[in-house]
């Protein structure tokens, strides 16, 4: 059976999780607090004879600080592990602003706010010879949309027609993944939809869908976003994803938010 050692359970990780098991797997979670489905982080003894017994480990914790707290406790026995396979989620964020234009895994890495993660993003690549490196844009999916932000009050409509975003269904993620184990070379993969588009258009398609009125269309200063909110709107980029399509044999099955909205309904 195989097993697969998941190191930081939140969103994306685990509806993953939940798909391995229901084909057959063996999957040990970790997280920062044990619990009936994952050990805690701190336990080293326990992290350590997973990853001694694991036939595939994926990463999904984000850096801390400047410094990626997986490696920095666990990065010498994930090296030395006998594992067939190993994989890393990372952030189309480590492009950075590129002004709207495309982007694929041969961009070259802008450190800009998110220094930390492209230092992570080619440590982990430097690890092992078999990492994935999977690059994600914004997640969404069952529970985390931009129609629950609309039923919540909390979506906003902001003035930028020229800003354009990358995102990803969270099980066209997890399919991603899956396939990597299957076929493919390790490497980057971008893990995105087929249309990059302002966030305005989710807003107006969730509205529609749920017969809400569209919330007002402010400028960035009016909406009073917080810091992280407002960062989101710092950068521009369209993200491609025909690499995973040939290597992976990967396509989105919500290849745009209009699929993948309904989906969360």
């Amino acid at each position: 059976m195989p097993h697969m050692l998941i190191l930081g359970q939140g969103y994306t990780a685990s509806r993953l999780a939940v798909r391995l098991r229901e084909e057959g797997w063996h999957v040990t979670g970790v997280r920062r607090t044990a619990d009936a489905e994952a050990l805690a982080f701190d336990d080293e003894d326990a992290v350590r004879a997973a990853i001694a017994q694991a036939s595939h480990i994926l990463s999904s914790v984000p850096p801390e600080g400047d410094a990626d707290p997986v490696l920095s406790r666990y990065g010498a026995a994930i090296a030395a592990a006998p594992a067939i396979w190993t994989g890393y989620l990372s952030s189309t964020g480590v492009y950075g602003d590129a002004a709207g234009a495309w982007v694929d895994e041969a961009t070259p890495l802008r450190q800009g706010r998110r220094a930390a993660r492209a230092q992570a993003d080619a440590d982990w690549s430097a690890l092992r010879p078999d990492v994935r490196r999977f690059r994600l844009p914004g997640i969404y999916g069952p529970g985390r949309s931009v129609l629950d932000r609309v039923r919540e009050g909390r979506a906003h409509r902001i003035d930028l027609p020229d800003q354009v975003f990358s995102r990803a269904h969270v099980d066209d993620i997890g399919a991603g993944i899956v396939a990597s184990i299957h076929q493919g070379p390790p490497g980057i993969y971008n893990l995105s939809d087929d249309l990059p588009c302002a966030q305005n258009r989710l807003i107006e398609a969730a509205c529609a869908l749920l017969g809400q009125p569209l919330p007002p269309l402010l400028t960035l200063e009016e909406a009073q976003l917080t810091p992280m909110a407002r960062s989101f709107y710092a950068e521009n980029r369209r993200v491609a994803n025909g690499r995973a399509k040939r290597l992976l044999g990967w396509s989105p099955r919500y290849p745009t938010y209009r699929q993948g909205l309904r989906a969360c309904l």
